[in-house]
């Protein structure tokens, strides 16, 4: 009988550690959210893109909280290209060169000190929305397509398969325990 109480006692802890761990991912994925996401698509080297970055930097102090900067670079990094692109096409737009920015539901195409104002005031008014209810594009690009597959679901998936094949093989154990105990 004492087996059978520290055989259900694994069991229990086997059970209640994943939803503890998934319950932390949970809080850490709503905490980011309260920044928006503004995707920066430049090549290095590029004159204008060095501005955009500088200027964004300019204002991290003031507005660093609104907005987390997302940068991809281009001209050296094939996949980063790609991505540029594919969010162009859900965008329904053609990229005309680097920077391309994106915030929310707008674009960007190029770099003046004419778009700060307009920038900026789209950072604020993305900040003011429901994290729930913005837009970000990436929402509607095909990641996976781009070697840019969530490789923490892929994880999480074999940690569940795992822990479900060791809680039917301890409950078999049990079974078998048990049975004998009463014979």
């Amino acid at each position: 009988m004492k087996k059978l109480k520290v055989l259900l006692l694994v069991l229990a802890v086997l059970l209640i550690v994943p939803f503890g761990v998934f319950a932390e991912e949970a809080t850490d994925v709503t905490e980011e959210s309260k920044e928006v996401n503004v995707y920066l698509f430049y090549g290095d080297g590029c004159g204008f893109c060095e501005k955009a970055k500088t200027w964004f930097a300019s204002i991290e102090d003031e507005y660093g909280h609104m907005f987390e900067l997302v940068k991809y670079e281009v001209w050296k990094d094939a996949a980063n290209s790609q991505l540029m692109n594919d969010v162009a096409e859900v965008r329904k737009e053609t990229v005309n060169g680097v920077p391309y920015i994106i915030i929310g539901n707008q674009s960007f195409d190029g770099f003046s000190e004419e778009y700060v104002d307009t920038i900026l005031s789209k950072i604020k008014s993305e900040y003011e929305t429901e994290p729930s209810e913005r837009y970000d594009v990436l929402d509607y690009v095909d990641l996976a397509a781009n070697g840019q597959e969530d490789e923490n679901n892929t994880v999480r998936d074999v940690l569940v398969l795992l822990v479900l094949v060791g809680v039917v093989a301890l409950v078999t154990v049990g079974v078998v325990v048990a049975r004998k105990q009463t014979n």
